[in-house]
């Protein structure tokens, strides 16, 4: 018997289509792209979809998309290794100044971030600190074996790149917990590099399939068969990047942890507790007897006991979540509340007066840059913890008291 806590929607053809979606809107638009997914040959079993699900390019974020001898670069995206990251501190509440306007500069000073007046990329270290030289060399091997194949990457913003928080939605947070625990968070990936590789392969997986004359219901879902060279390359490629966004994160959260050290007289530890979980990626996994490759495009994994990160939006709650292992939705969670609205949509819709009543209580930018970002263009949160409460249970919830937006 079906269980009540998922629906599941049968394509025209293909495989099902099992959602975690009870009381969260799913778009029109996102319903056909899943359709077009499970159209193709190789997906295993069923797509898993989480509450956040929406329209993104090719393949829907929100997805849990299993395979077999086939990668779907589109699928993984061009923000290879986005995630998140949080570690408890050992300071609570009472140990924050009244004012947080000092914490928030010190972070925007101790991460590159953003873009400059011109609209241009400043989010790029001009010396970069030990910690990134040292975590460089550990990326770099594997980095000259790329580059040896494909010497474009080479002029791409990598080093530079490393440590850095980039634009759009990612961000950096103090948060407090249920029990005024004072938390620090971030959200980030590949930066320059993972989105060059993401647009390389995925235009030469697009050249391969018109090679071989391969029809397809959406040409941004080309694909590697297994067993090729360029399933091979792709595979490197984006292992490599999902490990510089796991790296990206950590050398992200010491900087962080060292400026707020500059700003606050009382000592504290920061690894209380520390989560780092990508929720743009590929890899190997066993599932249903059989070893598959899943791709989660904004979606995160939750194998039985496994710590994950559930963000909200900027001003509403987030999540710390301990997975419980379902099986058919691949052992995965959301890995946000997920949009409603286009940012073209939020910006013409509201203003910074909108902007400054959803953030009031939050020591954040409040202007017209980040109206993209306001909470009524994502949806409900607490909707959508509902809506996968056999997915994960809530360990910590959280909310910002500081938000560093790229």
């Amino acid at each position: 018997m079906q269980p009540e806590n998922y629906q599941v929607m049968q394509a025209d053809k293909g495989k099902p289509i099992k959602l975690w979606t009870h009381g969260v809107p799913v778009e029109e638009s996102a319903q056909k792209q899943l359709q077009n997914i499970a159209q193709l040959p190789f997906i295993f079993k069923h797509i898993a979809v989480m509450p956040d699900v929406h329209l993104g390019k090719g393949s829907t974020i929100g997805s849990v998309i299993p395979t077999l001898g086939a990668i779907i670069p589109a699928a993984v995206g061009v923000d290879i290794g986005c995630g998140m990251m949080a570690a408890r501190t050992t300071l609570t509440a009472n140990d924050l100044p009244d004012n947080l306007h000092g914490w928030r500069t010190a972070i925007e000073k101790a991460v590159p971030h953003g873009l400059n007046f011109k609209g241009r990329d400043k989010g790029s270290w001009e010396n970069p600190p030990a910690n990134v030289d040292a975590a460089w060399l550990e990326l770099l091997p594997r980095f000259e074996q790329l580059t040896a194949k494909h010497p474009r990457f080479n002029k791409t913003n990598n080093y530079k790149h490393l440590g850095t928080l980039g634009t759009g939605n990612h961000f950096i947070e103090v948060c407090l917990d249920e029990s005024d625990a004072v938390w620090f968070m971030l959200h980030s990936g590949s930066r320059g590099v993972g989105n060059a590789i993401g647009c390389y392969f995925i235009e030469l997986a697009k050249k391969e399939m018109e090679r071989f004359y391969v029809n397809l219901p959406d040409k941004d879902l080309a694909y590697f068969p297994e067993g090729t060279e360029h399933f091979d390359d792709y595979v490197a490629a984006v292992g490599w990047a999902q490990d510089f966004a796991r790296l990206n994160r950590e050398l992200m959260m010491v900087n962080v942890v060292n400026a707020i050290r500059t700003v606050m007289p009382k000592l504290f530890a920061a690894d209380v507790e520390a989560v780092n979980c990508h929720h743009n990626y590929v890899q190997r996994e066993h599932h249903f007897g059989h070893n598959v490759l899943v791709t989660r495009k904004g979606a995160v994994a939750a194998w039985p006991g496994q710590m994950g990160i559930i963000p909200g939006s900027m001003g509403a709650r987030s999540f710390i979540v301990r997975g419980k292992g379902e099986p058919q939705a691949f052992c995965s969670c959301s890995h946000g509340a997920g949009r409603v609205m286009s940012r073209t949509e939020a910006k013409r819709r509201y203003t910074v007066a909108d902007q400054i009543q959803a953030t009031q209580g939050v020591e954040c930018r409040k202007d017209k840059e980040v109206i993209d970002e306001i909470p009524m263009a994502y949806k409900d949160i607490d909707a959508v913890m509902r809506a996968q409460a056999d997915l994960v249970e809530i360990v910590h919830t959280l909310k910002q008291v500081v938000c560093v937006k790229g």
